[in-house]
């Protein structure tokens, strides 16, 4: 027992000062985003000023609300931008336990599940959002005066940007699954309706039960479940010529 925890040391002695940089790299990319928390919360607030050019200017109702919702999103753009360092140090970690074919598997799914995520974020953003916001104030009218409060419109806001970068993630998360022979593709076109109701379902929890932004999360992931098999067909053709 004593030697297993002897010969584990520089292990927990590394993942120590590994996690250690991980929290400083978010803490100062938070305390950075805090400094401009005005232009990031402008930016923020442009596609709901622009789809009600009429609306002003976001209102608080409880003294600690702008405060505590300037915070959460300091700290979601600090994770943001700190997760290159993050994800490097879990690679470094990581790295020189596994096989030259184990890393460059694991560098790969590391490349494309970013490079997804960040698309999938922008497309919520200049796509989704704002068609979304000008469907919802266009509820607005002589008997109807839009108050929109400042947390409640930041959370629908990460929680769109954060409900499309997960959910670009499924054809990559499909080819995975082909490739390394976990769910062949030939289930994912068989169980094509199951898969359909899962994903409706899993759009409506992630916009916390909204109908119109269930609606207009799943048609996006339908496309996203047929490019998935579409993908995995292709990458599975080049993998049997390889054979």
């Amino acid at each position: 027992m004593i030697a297993a925890l002897e010969h584990f040391a520089p292990h927990h002695r590394e993942l120590r000062q590994r996690l250690i940089r991980c929290f400083l790299a978010m803490g100062v990319t938070t305390v950075i985003a805090y400094l401009f928390i005005d232009e990031l919360a402008g930016f923020c607030m442009q596609p709901l000023f622009h789809a009600y050019p009429d609306l002003q200017r976001l209102v608080y109702t409880k003294l600690t609300e702008a405060f505590i919702s300037y915070l959460k999103l300091s700290f979601m753009v600090g994770l943001l931008f700190s997760s290159p360092v993050i994800l490097y140090q879990l690679w470094m970690f990581v790295a020189p336990g596994l096989l030259d074919h184990e890393r460059r598997i694991a560098r790969q799914v590391i490349i494309w599940a970013t490079m997804l995520f960040v698309a999938g974020g922008l497309f919520a953003y200049f796509v989704v959002l704002p068609r979304t916001l000008i469907f919802f104030m266009s509820y607005a009218g002589d008997n109807l005066q839009p108050m929109p409060k400042l947390g409640l419109y930041l959370t629908f806001v990460a929680r769109m940007v954060m409900a499309f970068g997960i959910a670009f993630e499924i054809p990559f998360l499909m080819v995975m699954a082909d490739r390394t022979g976990l769910v062949p593709r030939q289930h994912f076109k068989a169980k094509r309706k199951y898969f359909y109701l899962a994903i409706v379902v899993l759009s409506f929890l992630l916009t916390a039960g909204d109908p119109t932004a269930t609606v207009l999360l799943a048609f996006p992931l339908f496309g996203l479940y047929e490019a998935g098999i579409m993908a995995g067909r292709v990458f599975g053709k080049n993998r049997k010529t390889k054979k």
